[in-house]
């Protein structure tokens, strides 16, 4: 896979986990932002606390994260089960659960978390590609997290409004809003010492679909698709099934 390591663990609740390992130093020279195409030598520290983007998203040295699927989604299956794949990303102290949705049960998500050494109080934050319940249907197991959606953050009783577009969760992971299987869709791209891996619902799985049957804006999701590939992802991590490398036969 081009370098890109995929291992499976057996005995486990899900059919595999993609592990990139984080940068161990800096990198000489300045960074091209794949987001924003900004060129910069440096970057201002990333607080958590502070709400509004920083205007370059890569540092010197370039901030890259961990990304892990938890579990692999699935659907159209004879006995008609869907499951959303469910992704994690650790990049410093932010620890992102990228759609916690319909699976089997709370251990499909729990358990693998678990076997990483991460209790559901330690989760920061949490992203909906959309707001399908088969995405959404699992958030209240992460108590402490901030919800991201298109237009805010939520977390407890507070609701920040907030453009999803730049938006920056971490040093290395930001979101953009791709309207396409939903009006409110959007990705969550992340920076890996391997490259960038982009969640998103813009494809179901590497085959399908062609044409989403529930696009309000075929245009738009097309448009969307073809502004994620163009940031060119070392992988995409689709809403119902395996990674994927893009390639020719990639839906555009």
């Amino acid at each position: 896979m081009g370098g890109l390591h995929v291992s499976r663990r057996p005995g486990r609740s899900f059919p595999g986990l993609l592990s990139f390992q984080p940068s161990t130093g800096p990198r000489p020279g300045a960074s091209t932002n794949p987001v924003r195409g900004d060129s910069v030598p440096s970057r201002r520290p990333w607080d958590p606390g502070d709400q509004t983007p920083p205007r370059h998203r890569h540092a010197y040295p370039e901030p890259v994260a961990q990304v892990d699927v938890l579990f692999e989604g699935y659907l159209g299956r004879p006995d008609h089960r869907v499951a959303s794949t469910v992704g994690l990303v650790r990049d410093g102290d932010a620890i992102v659960i990228v759609d916690p949705g319909l699976v089997p049960g709370p251990h499909s998500i729990l358990d693998p978390l678990a076997g990483l050494g991460i209790r559901p109080e330690d989760v920061t934050d949490a992203v909906f590609s959309h707001h399908h319940p088969d995405h959404t249907l699992n958030a209240a197991l992460f108590p402490s997290a901030r919800f991201h959606d298109h237009w805010a953050i939520y977390q407890g009783d507070l609701w920040t409004s907030r453009d999803a577009e730049g938006f920056q969760i971490s040093p290395a992971v930001s979101l953009l809003h791709v309207r396409g299987h939903s009006n409110e869709d959007i990705a969550t791209v992340v920076q890996t010492d391997d490259g960038l891996v982009v969640f998103t619902h813009a494809w179901w799985t590497a085959e399908v679909p062609v044409e989403d049957p529930y696009a309000p804006d075929p245009t738009a999701l097309h448009a969307s698709r073809a502004r994620i590939l163009e940031l060119s992802p070392a992988l995409i991590v689709p809403g119902h099934g395996a990674p994927f490398q893009p390639g020719p036969a990639t839906p555009r």
